[in-house]
């Protein structure tokens, strides 16, 4: 199965030579998808723990699921760039095989920059989050969830770019 950038005669992936930005953003990347494999099992502890203590012990937990949506929320997007890295995001390919190369390669570059322009604004609107709480009876700031998704956004926009500048040079030098 072709994803993004792959070489579209041999469904190998591209190879695109690593810069220093590259090398750092990857040791970045797999930090992120560490600590959001953490919180996903924290997650789930907490979810357990909401539930066995509301079932057998008859004590109401007002903090579990708020503490489990700010994880896995964290763990979303602080581990996108890593996703985008291998290109394992979910994409409808269907027009990809009847595509020549060059307008297949077109097409992604188009692709990823619409992907960029969209990710940049996310990150950019996120960044300025006012004094909010949640309306829960636990009431925990709503910047904790917002700079999680502020930096995942973030990271992911300068993966995306990264990519684009990229096949830009690998596509210069083909020509």
């Amino acid at each position: 199965m072709a994803h993004g950038l792959d070489d579209v005669e041999t469904g190998q992936a591209a190879t695109l030579p690593r810069g220093a930005a590259d090398r750092v953003l990857a040791v970045v990347n797999d930090l992120m998808v560490k600590a959001s494999s953490a919180a996903l099992v924290a997650a789930g502890f907490v979810l357990t723990y909401s539930v066995i203590v509301r079932y057998f012990l008859k004590i109401s937990t007002d903090w579990q699921d708020e503490t489990s949506v700010f994880l896995i929320v964290g763990a979303v997007f602080m581990s996108s760039a890593a996703v985008q890295a291998l290109r394992g995001h979910v994409a409808i390919e269907t027009i990809v095989g009847f595509l020549p190369a060059g307008v297949n390669r077109a097409r992604q570059i188009l692709v990823d920059v619409g992907s960029l322009a969209f990710c940049a604004f996310f990150a950019w609107k996120s960044w300025w989050v006012d004094d909010y709480h949640s309306g829960s009876t636990w009431g925990p700031p709503l910047w904790i969830p917002y700079s999680l998704m502020t930096i995942g956004m973030t990271l992911l926009s300068i993966q995306i770019l990264l990519q684009v500048m990229g096949e830009l040079r690998r596509w210069s030098r083909a020509r």
